[in-house]
């Protein structure tokens, strides 16, 4: 197995023996171990603190970017629709992974395998009411606005 997904194992397992759940993540760039994380629900309370986001949010705030191309993340499980989202927005384009989805789900860990399911139905059938609304009238748009500025 690779060095940084075997590191990616340890994290996995020292978070488990702290009380959090089984999963942990490096991120690398050219060789270089950029940043890393495990799940920190447990501590803060906070969906968004998986082991994957907290890496990339590490890794921006370290080299003052958004855009990691060139990254490769090592996640000791397969990366959930939120953390797979966030590659997708920082660029990271290669993920390994050791344990998956369905194996998460044996244990009990079954919200990933469930919000995947969900976001493969038409959004007027997902288990989120989803609506899209219009702006009022006259009310200035932030989508304009923000295209007239760029």
């Amino acid at each position: 197995m690779n060095s940084y997904m075997n590191h990616a194992i340890r994290l996995a397992l020292e978070n488990v023996q702290e009380g959090g759940q089984p999963f942990g993540a490096v991120l690398v760039r050219n060789e270089e171990v950029l940043a890393e994380g495990v799940n920190e629900l447990h501590l803060y309370h906070d969906v968004s603190g998986h082991a994957e986001l907290l890496a990339i949010r590490r890794a921006q705030k370290r080299l003052n970017t958004n855009d990691l191309s060139g990254c490769v993340i090592y996640a000791s499980g397969e990366p959930c629709a939120m953390c797979l989202t966030a590659m997708y927005f920082a660029g990271i384009n290669q993920v390994y992974f050791c344990q998956s989805v369905d194996e998460a789900t044996e244990v009990g860990l079954t919200k990933s395998k469930e919000i995947y399911h969900d976001l493969q139905k038409p959004k007027n059938q997902r288990s989120i009411k989803i609506e899209q609304l219009s702006l009022d009238k006259g009310q200035l748009d932030p989508m304009k606005l923000w295209k007239e500025s760029n």
